[in-house]
């Protein structure tokens, strides 16, 4: 598993690539919250991710919920693989494909 976090313009764009599973959740939320305090708006790119489990969509939830509170964009680019895994665990939408409101 390899998460990256790039500071934009305008945003941070965190990328995550293979397996994204409880073993990388501890470092995936301490980028999410860095990410959040440092240039606001976020994007995650799981195009590239693999394997994903609950913990990792858990995590992307409250994430989102973090980002509306405290005013931040938070959108998610990824592949028709990890969107048919969110909908099989049960999300209706997967966290962070809808902008957090101003």
């Amino acid at each position: 598993m390899s998460i990256t976090m790039q500071p934009q313009e305008a945003h941070t764009l965190i990328r995550l690539e293979g397996e994204c599973t409880v073993s990388t959740a501890g470092e995936l939320k301490r980028l999410l919250q860095e990410g959040m305090t440092s240039r606001g708006d976020l994007e995650l790119d799981l195009e590239h991710a693999g394997e994903i489990d609950i913990t990792l969509l858990q995590l992307l939830v409250a994430a989102e919920r973090e980002a509306a509170r405290s005013g931040c964009g938070l959108t998610t680019r990824m592949s028709p693989e990890s969107a048919a895994v969110a909908r099989d665990a049960g999300f209706a939408r997967f966290p962070g494909t809808s902008p957090c409101p101003r």
